[in-house]
């Protein structure tokens, strides 16, 4: 870990001792864990005094069957320092049953539609949301479909005036080349 992560890694953890880990090093990357009732306090944190200037990235994972069920849902922050150099990223970890988070998108504008995003594939909401709905999956979709409890399968699609042959058949050669609709 480079001197300028120490630092904000060492200030982070004397200014909200109680909700910072410590920093774990790992693919290159430096990150800390925050509790989720803090992330909006320690964004504005590094952002007007340390000066992390920029959201990266957003995103979620579903730890189900791998962590317990308080530490089931993870959002991660990759933040930038433009200036300083350096990213950082936090880890928030959601417990099963009550996904919130509070929103960080009055620190970092780009956080809205990121937000929305892990809003609408793994069901965790962020309080304090503007506009918190659908941003891909239309808006009756039943269900979040990036948890890993989320019954696989395909979307029943209507062709009008198409037939599908089952799959058994599908692959059936019909010319002499072994590939449908080729002449040898």
């Amino acid at each position: 870990m480079n001197d300028t992560l120490s630092s904000v890694c060492a200030g982070l953890r004397e200014r909200f001792p109680d909700h910072i880990s410590e920093p774990e090093e790992a693919f290159g990357e430096v990150s800390v864990r925050v509790g989720r009732d803090r992330i909006a306090e320690v964004c504005h944190y590094l952002r007007d005094e340390q000066a992390f200037e920029l959201l990266s990235d957003l995103s979620g994972v579903d730890y189900l069957g791998v962590a317990p069920a308080e530490d089931r849902f993870l959002v991660a922050y990759h933040v930038t320092s433009l200036s300083r150099r350096a990213r950082l990223r936090l880890r928030v970890f959601v417990p099963e049953g009550d996904e919130r988070v509070s929103t960080v998108s009055h620190v970092w504008p780009t956080a809205n539609w990121q937000e929305r995003e892990v809003y609408d594939f793994f069901g965790i909401t962020f309080a304090g949301h503007p506009d918190l709905r659908r941003i891909l999956m239309p808006d009756d979709w039943d269900g979040f479909p990036q948890r890993k409890d989320y019954p696989l399968g395909g979307v029943k699609v209507e062709f009008k005036g198409a037939t599908v042959p089952p799959p058994d058949l599908r692959r059936q050669p019909t010319t002499t080349t072994g590939y449908p609709g080729r002449i040898a």
